[in-house]
C-alpha cells in the first residue's frame, strides 16, 4: 500500500485551479425572472390582508394591478410572440384568464394564478443556471499551468492549452496533472474519484494512463501529452452534460401536453359563444356576460390545480425526509420510470474504506490486535485512504498506538517505520514480496476474490500477516435494490469505474446481476442511452462528476447529497440530501401516488367545468353561481391533493416500495 503523505504534508485537492478566481453561483436575484416573480409575490401579499380586512378598494386594488404586472408582463409576452409564430399557449391562456377573472370583480384570483405561474418561471431559470454554473466549474478541476520540459532539459511554466500532443510535461507531488497523457517516468499514487468515482488513488508508473485535473500524490511523475486540452476527459465530460440536458427530450406536466388543443378550443369557444347570440339578435351586455361566464368555467385554473397540489404535496412531503425533488415535473417523472441504474462508491457504499479483515500468519507469533497495532503505528503519519481505514479500525477497536520512528513512505510500494524497536513495512504484496511466498500471495487472493484490497504486513523483515480492506456497501443497499425491482419490474443495473471482480462481489451482496465495470464517464453515458433507446424510462442514482453526464441523459437523475459533487447535485433532478438509499424507491412511490391523484382531480375537475359549461350554454348560469361553482372545484381539488402532505403518505409510499 503506498502512502500520499510524506513526512511535510502535501495539501490536498483544492476547488479551484491555482489563480483562477473563485467558483461564482448565479444569486437568485441576479435573474430577471426571479425579480419579477418576487416583486408580484410581494405586491400580493401586500394587497390580501387589505382586502380581506375591509379596507377600502383604493388601497389594495392598485397592488394587485402591480402584482398583475410584475408577474404577468412576461409571460404574457412570450405567449404574445408564440402567437405570432401561431402557437398558443398555456402562459398567455392563463394572463387571459386572470385578466377575464379581475374584469368581473375576481381580482384576488386573478393575482394568485399570475403568482403561482411567476414563481414557477422563476424556478426554473434558477435550476437552469445553477446547472450552467456547476458545468462552467467543472473546468477548474483542471490546472491553469503545467511545467513543460523542454528538449535541452529545461522547464517551461505555460497554459494548458498551449500543449500540444508529444509533449513532456512534470507533475510534481501535490499538484494536479494538466493534461490527458501516459506515464514516461516516476513513480505515485493518483487520486482519479473525479474521473472513475473510485475513492482511492491509483498506483501509476510508466505506461499508465493518466487524466488531466487528477490530483497526484506524492511521487513526481513525467508525463507524455496524449490529448489536446479541449479533448481531455474533463472536457468530454462538460461537453456530455452540456449535450445531454439539450437533447433531453422536453418534460411537461400532463395538462400541459394538451394546452394547445385546450387553449385554442377554449378561445375559438369562448368567441363562439360571444358571437353567435349576438348574430341572432341578443343584446350585446346579455352576450358578453354569457361569454365571460364561459370563459370562467371554461378556463384551466381548476385543472392547472388538480395537478399542481398533489405533486407540490409531494415535493413537500419528500423535502421533510430528506429529498430535494427540484420541481413538479420532475416529481410526476419519478413515478414513470421502468429501469434504474446505480452508481458503486458512494451510492451503493458507504464511499470509504474500511478494515474487514485481519489475517494473522501462523507462525508470526502475533494475534489479531497486535498485527493490527503495528499496521496502525506504521500508518498513522500517512493520509492515503488506506492508511486511515488502518488508523481507524485500530481506534474503533480501542488499541493504543505505539509512536512511530524513520517512517518512510515509497510511492507505488508502501509505508516503512520502526515501532517499539521492531522494522514495520506495510503495502503491496506484490511490491513488497517480489512475487515470494506461497501462503502471503493464498490468503491474498481469497482477499482480492472476495472483493477486498489485500494489504501486507512485514515485521522485520518477515511476512506477519494481511489485512483486507473494502468500502463497505450500505446497511439499506439490499433492501433498497429489492424494492426498485418490485417497482420496476426488473433489477437495477450497476455502473462502477471499479475493477469488474470487485464490483461483482459486491453487487451479488445487494442482489444485482446486471454488472458493468471499469466505466469511464463517456461509457455510463453510453449505457444509460442504449437503455432509453431500448424504450426504457431511465432513472440513474449516483454521486460524482464522473456520473454527472448519465445523470443528464436519463430519464431521471437522482444524486446522493453527502458527498455528493457540486456538478451531480445541481444536474440531477433530485437530491438524497441525507444519504439514505432507501428513500429513492419510496420517493418512487410516493410519485406514483401522486400521479394517481392527479387522475382523480383531472375527473373531478372535467366533471365540474362540463356541468358548468352545458348550464351556461343549454341554460343560464347566473355569473355569480358560475364563478362559485369555478372556485368551489379549484378547491375540492386542491385540497384533494394536499392529502399527500400527511405523514402517512410517506409511511404508505415506504411501505408501498417495500412490498
Amino acid at each position: 500500500m503506498t502512502s500520499t503523505l510524506t513526512p511535510q504534508p502535501v495539501e490536498r485537492a483544492k476547488p479551484a485551479r491555482p489563480g483562477a478566481a473563485p467558483r461564482r453561483r448565479t444569486r437568485v436575484l441576479a435573474l430577471p425572472e426571479a425579480r419579477w416573480a418576487t416583486a408580484a409575490t410581494v405586491f400580493f401579499l401586500l394587497a390580501l390582508p387589505l382586502q380581506l380586512t375591509g379596507a377600502p378598494a383604493w388601497t389594495w386594488g392598485p397592488l394587485y394591478a402591480l402584482s398583475y404586472v410584475t408577474g404577468g408582463w412576461e409571460p404574457g409576452w412570450e405567449g404574445l410572440k408564440a402567437l405570432k409564430e401561431r402557437t398558443l399557449d398555456v402562459d398567455l391562456l392563463m394572463v387571459v384568464a386572470a385578466l377575464g377573472a379581475a374584469s368581473i370583480g375576481q381580482v384576488m384570483d386573478g393575482a394568485l394564478l399570475i403568482v403561482i405561474f411567476a414563481t414557477s418561471g422563476a424556478l426554473e431559470a434558477l435550476a437552469t443556471a445553477r446547472t450552467a454554473d456547476s458545468v462552467r466549474g467543472l473546468l477548474d478541476l483542471a490546472p491553469a499551468t503545467a511545467t513543460r520540459l523542454t528538449r535541452d532539459g529545461g522547464e517551461q511554466t505555460v497554459p494548458v492549452e498551449e500543449l500540444a500532443v508529444g509533449d513532456t510535461v512534470l507533475v510534481r507531488p501535490g499538484e494536479r496533472v494538466g493534461a490527458d497523457g501516459r506515464v514516461l517516468d516516476g513513480a505515485s499514487d493518483v487520486d482519479q474519484a473525479t474521473i472513475t468515482g473510485e475513492p482511492l488513488p491509483a498506483a501509476k508508473e510508466p505506461g499508465d494512463e493518466v487524466f488531466a485535473g487528477t490530483l497526484n500524490g506524492t511521487g513526481a511523475l513525467r508525463v507524455r501529452v496524449e490529448r489536446d486540452a479541449s479533448d481531455s476527459v474533463i472536457a468530454r465530460i462538460v461537453r456530455m452534460v452540456e449535450e445531454a440536458s439539450e437533447t433531453k427530450a422536453p418534460t411537461q406536466l400532463f395538462i400541459e401536453k394538451v394546452e394547445q388543443r385546450y387553449s385554442l378550443g377554449m378561445v375559438a369557444a369562448t368567441l363562439a359563444v360571444f358571437l353567435v347570440p349576438l348574430a341572432f339578435g341578443e343584446q350585446l351586455t346579455d352576450a358578453l356576460l354569457r361569454a365571460m361566464t364561459f370563459m370562467i368555467v371554461a378556463s384551466p385554473c381548476a385543472v392547472v390545480l388538480a395537478t399542481m397540489p398533489p405533486l407540490l404535496s409531494a415535493i413537500a412531503n419528500a423535502g421533510r425526509h430528506g429529498v430535494l425533488v427540484k420541481s413538479a415535473v420532475v416529481m410526476e417523472r419519478l413515478g414513470q420510470v421502468d429501469a434504474v441504474a446505480l452508481d458503486k462508491t458512494g451510492t451503493l457504499t458507504e464511499g470509504s474504506p474500511r478494515v474487514t479483515d485481519v489475517r494473522p500468519l501462523p507462525g508470526s507469533g502475533l494475534d489479531e490486535a497486535e498485527l493490527l497495532t503495528l499496521a496502525a503505528a506504521a500508518e498513522r503519519p500517512s493520509e492515503h485512504p488506506l492508511a486511515r481505514a488502518v488508523v481507524d479500525a485500530a481506534r474503533e477497536r480501542g488499541l493504543d498506538l505505539p509512536g512511530a520512528e524513520d517512517f518512510t513512505s515509497a510511492p507505488g510500494v508502501g509505508v516503512t517505520a520502526v515501532v517499539n524497536g521492531r522494522g514495520v513495512a506495510v503495502g503491496a504484496p506484490a511490491r513488497l514480496l517480489d512475487g515470494t511466498g506461497s501462503t502471503v500471495t493464498a490468503v491474498a487472493e481469497e482477499l482480492e476474490e472476495s472483493g477486498r484490497t489485500a494489504v501486507l504486513v512485514l515485521v522485520d523483515g518477515a511476512p506477519a500477516g494481511l489485512l483486507g480492506i473494502a468500502d463497505r456497501l450500505r446497511p439499506d443497499a439490499a433492501a433498497t435494490v429489492a424494492a426498485l425491482t418490485r417497482l420496476t419490474g426488473t433489477a437495477p443495473t450497476l455502473l462502477t469505474g471499479d475493477n469488474p471482480r470487485a464490483a461483482a462481489h459486491l453487487a451479488a451482496e445487494a442482489g444485482i446481476d446486471d454488472v458493468r465495470a471499469g466505466l469511464l464517464p463517456q461509457d455510463k453515458l453510453t449505457a444509460v442511452q442504449e437503455m432509453e433507446g431500448a424504450g426504457r424510462k431511465v432513472l440513474v442514482v449516483g454521486d460524482g462528476v464522473n456520473d454527472a453526464p448519465a445523470l443528464a441523459a436519463a430519464h431521471t437523475g437522482v444524486a446522493m447529497g453527502r458527498a455528493g459533487s457540486d456538478l451531480a447535485l445541481e444536474t440531477a433532478d433530485a437530491v438524497i440530501v441525507r444519504d439514505e438509499l432507501a428513500a429513492v424507491p419510496t420517493t418512487v412511490a410516493l410519485s406514483r401516488r401522486a400521479r394517481r391523484l392527479v387522475v382523480q382531480n383531472l375527473v373531478i375537475a372535467g366533471v365540474f367545468i362540463t356541468g358548468l359549461v352545458v348550464w351556461d350554454l343549454a341554460g343560464n348560469l347566473p355569473l355569480p353561481l358560475g364563478v362559485a361553482g369555478h372556485e368551489g372545484s379549484t378547491v375540492l381539488v386542491g385540497l384533494n391533493g394536499l392529502r399527500l402532505l400527511r405523514e402517512s403518505a410517506w409511511q404508505r409510499a415506504a411501505a408501498e416500495g417495500t412490498g
